[in-house]
């Protein structure tokens, strides 16, 4: 579904990551780790088009979408759940799930909020609130709600379980492989290592923006130098 040819990408004349290659394929999950400043959310932000592109190509089902602008990509079917969540949050949780769904018909809101909603039931009681009274791990469902009502074929979550309670994190993992068994492709970034290699197919290992190591998730589990010297497992 993602194909990264060796891509580039940074800020200006600063480089943070570098001939990056990865494929994705609809119905797995794919692993994106390393440690801060690796590279990660780089790598996302690119492939959603809020980072540039300095070498390489972006190919989504086939076709080279590098020079798209954002909004076609969303339109393609690529949503991000970006680092810091990024909601309105001085708007309702409805609202922003209506923001979410915007490249769709309005007559197509209440169908598609009713299905996110069933991916995250707790989020039906807070309909009404302001997306700021949500605590963290509510408000990373909604981050999360809010990318899948563009109704994606690619998803990709920055940081999921940063900051959130273990029974929240369990809620949010349960909502990926479900969504992983609906056909969806998923590109997660992740410091919690063990929980990203217990529901990952494949990963990827960033190391100032190199990639040190690729492959399944059940092979980077076996891999003891692997663990110790770039995942910090011991």
């Amino acid at each position: 579904m993602l194909e990264l040819d060796s891509i580039s990408c940074g800020y200006g004349a600063f480089r943070a990551v570098h001939g990056l290659s990865l494929t994705l394929r609809a119905g797995e999950i794919t692993g994106l780790l390393g440690a801060n400043g690796a590279g990660k959310s780089s790598t996302l932000m690119c492939v959603a088009g809020h980072v540039a592109l300095q070498e390489g190509r972006i190919l989504f089902n086939g076709e080279d979408i590098s020079l798209l602008p954002v909004a076609r990509r969303v339109h393609a079917g690529i949503a991000i759940a970006p680092e810091g969540r990024r909601l309105f949050k001085d708007l309702s949780v409805e609202d922003n799930l209506r923001i979410g769904g915007l490249i769709h018909p309005a007559a197509d809101f209440r169908r598609d909020r009713d299905r996110v909603l069933d991916l995250f039931p707790r989020l039906a009681e807070r309909l009404p609130l302001p997306a700021g009274n949500l605590s963290g791990g509510e408000q990373q469902m909604l981050a999360i709600a809010r990318a899948l009502m563009a109704r994606p074929r690619l998803i990709m979550i920055d940081e999921l379980s940063l900051g959130l309670m273990p029974k929240v994190i369990d809620l949010c993992y349960q909502a990926l492989e479900r969504l992983r068994s609906e056909g969806l492709a998923v590109l997660l970034v992740e410091q919690n290592t063990e929980r990203a290699l217990a529901v990952a197919d494949h990963i990827c290992v960033l190391e100032s923006g190199r990639t040190v190591w690729t492959g399944s998730a059940a092979l980077a589990r076996g891999d003891a130098t692997l663990a110790s010297a770039y995942l910090g497992l011991h």
